[in-house]
């Protein structure tokens, strides 16, 4: 809910998604849960169907997918909450049939890989390697928290425990089909102050 440009961070990654053709939605909510689902209610005014699945104990991103296992088409899309990239769901879908994928990831090139951790791709787009943050500098490509995955690996976690998808659920899935969609665009994550403030003029209207 941090205001950017305007308006509630959470409100431009759905309008992204809307413009993307994207119809029903739902909302791992936790903390500030009920000032969320009260703001956005149940998406009629942004042309969306809102759903909610509200955490009761921090789940992670893995617990919390599992938590909204009921709510999930399949394929599912999933974005981190706190991360802006342009990217395009036609052509992750793309990559995502043609390879009968598993897993399709949104990356990003960045100057310095050192805060996010990087991730290795190989010629033919398939994800070969995550590379935990702090181990190697430099620029390179990083997950930026946008993915396109098959139900059943949602399926597959176990309920109730706290998951972090990114450390304990994708580098099992290596060896498998797990592709990696490089973007051009804007990328930010506004996790930290400096670049919550660097949104403010990124993602302007």
């Amino acid at each position: 809910m941090a205001v950017v440009a305007g308006v509630p961070f959470l409100q431009i990654l759905l309008e992204n998604l809307r413009v993307q053709g994207v119809a029903e939605v739902v909302l791992g909510t936790g903390y500030m849960a009920e000032q969320i689902e009260n703001y956005f209610g149940n998406g009629a005014s942004y042309s969306l169907r809102i759903r909610y699945s509200r955490e009761h104990e921090p789940l992670g991103t893995g617990g919390a997918l599992k938590l909204a296992e009921p709510l999930l088409n399949d394929p599912v899309v999933v974005l981190n909450g706190d991360s802006y990239v342009e990217w395009s769901l036609a052509a992750a879908k793309e990559l995502f049939d043609k390879n009968g994928a598993s897993l399709v990831m949104v990356l990003q090139t960045v100057p310095e890989v050192d805060r996010y951790g990087s991730v290795t791709v190989a010629a033919d787009g398939r994800v070969t390697e995550f590379v935990e943050k702090g181990t190697r500098a430099g620029a390179g490509l990083i997950n930026a928290g946008v993915y396109l995955l098959r139900k059943e690996i949602v399926s597959a976690l176990p309920a109730g425990k706290a998951i972090s998808l990114e450390r304990d659920v994708f580098p099992g899935l290596l060896g498998g089909e797990v592709y990696g969609l490089v973007a051009q665009g804007i990328f930010i994550d506004i996790g930290i102050p400096a670049d919550l403030e660097r949104a403010q003029i990124l993602l302007a209207t």
